[in-house]
């Protein structure tokens, strides 16, 4: 991939991040009035106050998404054969929805939505794993349930902490999560047209 490709990767992971952001974090203040700055009657200031938290956390997904494509290199070269880096992707995914429901169930009171929060996000991981493999090839499955489960888990890890506060961690979750799945749907179509654009430029004839 090249700059150019990055940066256009780069920014509109950040437009997503602040729409999806703005929508959902709206859609939280209107159900929980106490959601947000100064309550409804600032809706407008509170939106643009969300697109900014938008365009952060579109920044910060997509430092998660390249730290996992290191990873994947990292991991690839040193397993040698992909089917066991999958394997323990696929192993590590499955040991996160339990554990990392276990422990954030043993850690809040209303503990029905601690253990409902990693089911909905598993179901929504394979969902777009499934689009994924549908798009690419079906070794690819494995893979981005992993980043959209365990990796968006990870990045939403700091909202989880301390009290209780189910709006802030959906208003977290939500826009990191539509940020992986942007960026790893995305991926294959920039690439791919990279390698149509090299190979145009290879053919033409030399004047």
């Amino acid at each position: 991939m090249n700059l150019k490709r990055w940066f256009f990767l780069f920014w509109t992971c950040m437009a997503v991040g602040a729409v999806v952001s703005v929508i959902s974090g709206l859609i939280m203040q209107w159900t929980d009035p106490s959601f947000g700055f100064m309550g409804l009657e600032a809706a407008g200031f509170n939106a643009f106050m969300m697109a900014m938290v938008g365009l952060l956390i579109g920044a910060f997904s997509q430092m998660g998404f390249f730290a996992y494509l290191t990873l994947n290199y990292i991991a690839l070269s040193i397993f040698r054969k992909s089917y066991l880096w999958n394997a323990l992707q696929g192993y590590t995914t499955v040991f996160a929805v339990f554990g990392l429901g276990y422990m954030l169930y043993e850690q809040r009171t209303n503990s029905w939505f601690f253990w409902v929060l990693p089911l909905v996000l598993l179901i929504c991981s394979l969902a777009v794993a499934y689009v994924k493999a549908k798009q690419t090839k079906p070794s690819a499955f494995v893979p981005t349930a992993f980043l959209m489960f365990f990796v968006t888990f990870v990045e939403a890890w700091p909202a989880l902490q301390g009290e209780t506060n189910i709006s802030a961690i959906v208003f977290m979750i939500i826009p990191l999560f539509v940020c992986n799945a942007y960026q790893i749907l995305m991926l294959h179509r920039l690439l791919q047209k990279n390698t149509t654009t090299d190979s145009a430029t290879s053919a033409k004839p030399v004047a």
